[in-house]
């Protein structure tokens, strides 16, 4: 696997090709890590109802602008770099979509999504590591956070973005400092969620 390194706020950007129908959808994950810094100006250009008509795809999702939170990540078989607009991305994922999310243009905030990946992220020990903990105590790590609905949203807002949040009940947010190396692994699938603010968060 390809490893990435000083990836901790970095900013990145990602197009979502959504295709099938009519009861199930993909969507083909494209992300500008390691080719451009998902520019603002770029950014905007981006026309999703034209990509739509010009890709053949059901819809189309802009996630971002985003920035990484962990140290370093590595991709196992990463695809192929498309250009959207003028501005350069590489195939990293899929996603399994529903139509309610399609209608929605986002997932349904702290449910569980699952992204075709595998990957290994790490987080570096003694820097704040930010997690989502569920009613039934399972552990949830900020692999990025978004500036889609708060666009004033920075790291040095991460420590306090608890008392934001509209946590559900039973819902926890915490800031640890992990004493290791915090390393998370997938192998074929991620379980990702998103709160309220569309900030992602990955399955321990």
């Amino acid at each position: 696997m390809k490893e990435r390194t000083n990836l901790r706020n970095q900013r990145y950007g990602e197009i979502l090709v959504v295709k099938g129908g009519p009861w199930s959808y993909t969507a083909t994950v494209y992300n500008t890590i390691g080719l451009n810094d998902c520019p603002e100006a770029a950014w905007k250009k981006l026309d999703a109802k034209a990509l739509k008509k010009e890709l053949g795809a059901r819809t189309v999702l802009l996630n971002g602008p985003r920035y990484f939170m962990m140290d370093s990540n590595a991709l196992k078989n990463p695809g192929g770099v498309s250009t959207f607009d003028g501005l350069e991305a590489r195939r990293l994922a899929t996603v399994d979509i529903t139509l309610p999310d399609i209608l929605r243009g986002r997932s349904k905030p702290y449910t569980g999504n699952t992204v075709n990946r595998t990957t290994r992220y790490v987080y570096k020990a003694g820097l704040p590591v930010y997690e989502l903990v569920s009613p039934k105590g399972d552990v949830y790590v900020m692999q990025s956070y978004s500036l889609q609905v708060d666009p004033t949203l920075t790291a040095a807002d991460l420590p306090n973005l608890g008392k934001k949040l509209k946590l559900p009940k039973g819902w926890q947010y915490r800031v640890v400092t992990p004493k290791e190396d915090l390393v998370l692994t997938t192998s074929g699938t991620a379980t990702v969620l998103q709160d309220e603010l569309l900030n992602s968060y990955q399955k321990k």
